[in-house]
């Protein structure tokens, strides 16, 4: 199956970039580019991509508000924020307003495209730096007060920094099986309902490796 993708970028050169070097992927096409969040919204209801990519600060309509507006109207689209800044509070903007992941503009192709392959499946994923970037200015839940085992705590920390289920079991040395049981054990203790209101808790909680935060 192709993935049909919209970049969207108020820089030309961004833009044009990220579709070239997109080209390299037989299973990804850009079937168009936007330079401002009334032109993407248009892009969305005409063409109705399986993945938009939308940079976080643009002139007049936010990125933020691109995607808001579009996983609103438009929930089947999937959206990956993009930006060239590490200001912490708009990775949990980004994922309230629905996007499936958060990546900085220095991330590589390659996890960029990965990115792009999961949430055409409905996954979630967050950039390799998203650690740099944990919450850190909210009150900090002890962790005893979570009622969550060493090993679900691991489990809600390996989302913070973007690792899958299958990652996650081989850093842990288990099952996948185990970890998507953790995951549903946690979800219930903590009243949330979804992967990505997970990756929200664990980011506003400052649930990160220590070395990273």
């Amino acid at each position: 199956m192709i993935i049909k993708v919209i970049i969207v970028d108020d820089h030309p050169m961004v833009r044009e970039g990220l579709t070239s070097l997109l080209e390299n992927f037989p299973d990804i096409a850009v079937i168009a580019e936007a330079s401002n969040g009334m032109t993407a919204i248009a892009c969305a209801a005409g063409l109705l991509p399986d993945v938009m990519v939308v940079d976080i600060s643009m002139p007049g309509m936010s990125g933020i508000e691109v995607i808001r507006r579009i996983t609103k109207d438009y929930p089947a689209i999937e959206i990956i924020a993009l930006s060239m800044h590490s200001d912490k509070r708009l990775v949990i903007e980004a994922l309230d307003a629905g996007a499936r992941g958060y990546f900085f503009k220095e991330c590589s192709l390659d996890d960029l495209a990965s990115a792009i392959r999961t949430v055409a499946g409905k996954g979630v994923v967050s950039g390799p730096k998203m650690p740099g970037i944990i919450i850190s200015n909210r009150p900090q839940v002890p962790v005893s007060s979570l009622h969550l085992s060493a090993r679900e705590i691991q489990v809600l920390r390996s989302l913070a920094t973007g690792e899958n289920a299958r990652e996650t079991a081989i850093l842990l040395k288990v099952s996948v099986k185990t970890i998507e049981s953790d995951r549903h054990n946690i979800m219930g203790k903590l009243n949330l309902y979804s992967i990505p209101e997970l990756i929200r808790y664990a980011i506003r909680e400052g649930l990160s490796p220590a070395e990273l935060t």
